[in-house]
C-alpha cells in the first residue's frame, strides 16, 4: 500500500518509517525540506495549515496516518489555543484525505479520563480531533495511548531526565496518579496490524501495557535498571503550574509542552478493557522492558523533537478565534457578517468596500487602504470561505497570507483564521499595535454575534 503519515519527524513517526518501509511505500510528510537514501520512502514538503499542501501531500495514498498535535508554536507570532490550531490541522487532513479518496485513516490520540470530570484542554483536544475524524467520509481507525515509552518520545527524556539529575525528588499529588504506559513497539505494531482491514474501520482502541503504576513509581523503576538510589518525597501543595516550573528548569523541556502535559496529569489514565487493542498471540510488552528497550538508544545529550525549537516562518504571524456559530449558519454567513461589522466597530475607524472579489480594508480618517483581500471562489464552499491578503499598507504582498472562515465539529463553530500573514510594520512595532488590534476586533466581532443572533437565554429564580 501506498501510505501518508503526517508527523513523520517524530518520534513515532520515525518508528513507523522504519518498520512500514520494509512492505509499503511511504509517503513522510513534514514541514521541512527532507530526503530520504530509502527508495520507499518519500518526503513531500507539507504545511498542515494549508489545504492546499495537505492535498499535494495525501495524493496517491491508500492510508493516511496521523500523529500531529499543535502544542508547539506554527509560526513566529501565534495567536490562539493549541486546541483551535489542532482543529484547523485536523480538518485539512480529513478534507485532503476525503479528496484523495484514502481508503482508511489511523489517528495515533490520548487516552480520555472516565467518570473523572471535565478532561484537562489537551485531553478535550484529542477528543474534538478524534470527533473530526469520526465525521469524516474516510473510515478511521482511533488509537488512543497515555504514556508511549520510546528513546525519543518527550515524556520518557522528562523522566529520564528529572531522574538523571535529582537524588532527592519533590513528588507532587500528580505523580501518584495511575498511569498504563505503553511501548513504542506495541504502538507501531498495532497500527501496522489495522493497515487496510475493513473490521477495524470506524473503531476506537486504547493502547496499554500490562502493566498499572503511577508516574512516582515509574521514575523509580528507571532509577532501579539505571541503577541510581533516588528518594521521592511527597509534596501535596505543589499547584501543576509551579510543577510545570521546576520540570521545565530541570528537564529543559519547552513550557508550551509542559504545561498540558502535567495538567493531563491529575487524570487516571487507564485502557478500558472492553475497548484495549490486542493482536492475537502477541504479549504487549511490560514496563521494565518498555523502559530498558528506550535505553538502548537513549543517551540524554540530544534533545528529542518534540523539545527543539519548530521550523517556523520568520516574521510571520498565525492567529486562530473559535466563534459561536448561530442555527442554521454557515462560514459563509459568518465571513458576511464580519464584513458587515467592520463599519461599526467604535470609533467607526475602517470601511469595508466591496467589489466582485476585491475586499478593502480602509482607515476613514487619514483615507488610505490598510489591507487588500481577493476572495477565492475556487478554494471556498458554504463551510469555507477563503480569502488572499494581496496588499495594503499593513501587509507585504509577498507570502501566502490569507484570512478564512471555517465551519468545525458539524457547524457547532466556527474558526477565524489568519495565516502565513507578514506585517510591513517592523515586527516588534506590529506585534504590540496591530497584533492586539486584530484581537480585540476579533473579541468584539465575538460579541457582536453573541448580541444580535444567538437567542437570548433568560434565568428566572
Amino acid at each position: 500500500m501506498k501510505i501518508a503519515i503526517a508527523g513523520a519527524s517524530g518520534f513515532v513517526g520515525k518508528a513507523l518509517l522504519q518498520k512500514l518501509s520494509k512492505d509499503h511505500q511511504l509517503i513522510a510528510l513534514s514541514r521541512a525540506n527532507k530526503k530520504s537514501d530509502n527508495p520507499n520512502i518519500e518526503w513531500r514538503n507539507c504545511d498542515l495549515f494549508s489545504l492546499i499542501d495537505s492535498e499535494k501531500g495525501l495524493e496517491g495514498a491508500d492510508v493516511a496516518i496521523y500523529l500531529v498535535h499543535s502544542m508547539r508554536p506554527s509560526s513566529h507570532l501565534s495567536q490562539g489555543t493549541f486546541e483551535d490550531f489542532d482543529l484547523i490541522v485536523a480538518d485539512n487532513f480529513v478534507k485532503a484525505a476525503e479528496r484523495a479518496e484514502v481508503k482508511q485513516i489511523i489517528y495515533l490520540g490520548g487516552l480520555i479520563p472516565e467518570n473523572q470530570g471535565a478532561p484537562s484542554k489537551h485531553l478535550a483536544s484529542r477528543q474534538e480531533v478524534e470527533e473530526v475524524f469520526n465525521r469524516s467520509k474516510v473510515p478511521a481507525t482511533i488509537f488512543r495511548a497515555a504514556v508511549v515509552i520510546g528513546s525519543e518520545g518527550s515524556s520518557f527524556h522528562i523522566m529520564a531526565r528529572l531522574v538523571e539529575r535529582l537524588p532527592v525528588m519533590l513528588c507532587p499529588s500528580w505523580t501518584s496518579t495511575m498511569n498504563q504506559p505503553v511501548a513504542l513497539k506495541d504502538v507501531c505494531d498495532s497500527i501496522e496490524y489495522v493497515l487496510g482491514k475493513p473490521e477495524y474501520y470506524n473503531e476506537t482502541f486504547d493502547l496499554g501495557g500490562p502493566d498499572i503504576l503511577s508516574y512516582r513509581d515509574m521514575m523509580l523503576k528507571l532509577a532501579d535498571i539505571k541503577g541510581l538510589k533516588r528518594k521521592c518525597i511527597p509534596v501535596p501543595f505543589l499547584t501543576p503550574h509551579i510543577s510545570a516550573l521546576w520540570v521545565c528548569g530541570i528537564t529543559g523541556a519547552p513550557k508550551g509542552l509542559v504545561d498540558p502535559l502535567i495538567e493531563s496529569l491529575k487524570f487516571s489514565l487507564v485502557a478500558r478493557s472492553q475497548k484495549k487493542f490486542e493482536i492475537p498471540g502477541v504479549k504487549p510488552l511490560g514496563i521494565e522492558d518498555a523502559l530498558k528497550e528506550a535505553l538502548e538508544n537513549y543517551s540524554g545529550q540530544q534533545a528529542p523533537h518534540a523539545f527543539k525549537t519548530p521550523d517556523v516562518g520568520r516574521y510571520m504571524a498565525r492567529s486562530v478565534q473559535r466563534l459561536p456559530l448561530p442555527a442554521g449558519w454557515s462560514a459563509e454567513d459568518m465571513a458576511k457578517a464580519y464584513m458587515e461589522f467592520l463599519p461599526k466597530l467604535r470609533p467607526f475607524i475602517v470601511k469595508v468596500d466591496v467589489d466582485g472579489r476585491w475586499v478593502t480594508f480602509s482607515s476613514v480618517f487619514p483615507a488610505f487602504k490598510l489591507l487588500e483581500l481577493e476572495y477565492a471562489p475556487d478554494r471556498s464552499w458554504k463551510n469555507r470561505q477563503l480569502f488572499y491578503v494581496r496588499g495594503g499598507a499593513l501587509s507585504q504582498k509577498t507570502g501566502r497570507g490569507r484570512l478564512e472562515f471555517r465551519e468545525v465539529l458539524g457547524g457547532e463553530a466556527c474558526l477565524a483564521a489568519i495565516h502565513d500573514f507578514k506585517p510591513r510594520l517592523p515586527w516588534y512595532v506590529y506585534t504590540y499595535s496591530q497584533a492586539l488590534f486584530h484581537l480585540w476586533v476579533m473579541t468584539e466581532f465575538k460579541r457582536y454575534i453573541k448580541r444580535h443572533y444567538l437567542p437570548l437565554k433568560r434565568h428566572f429564580i
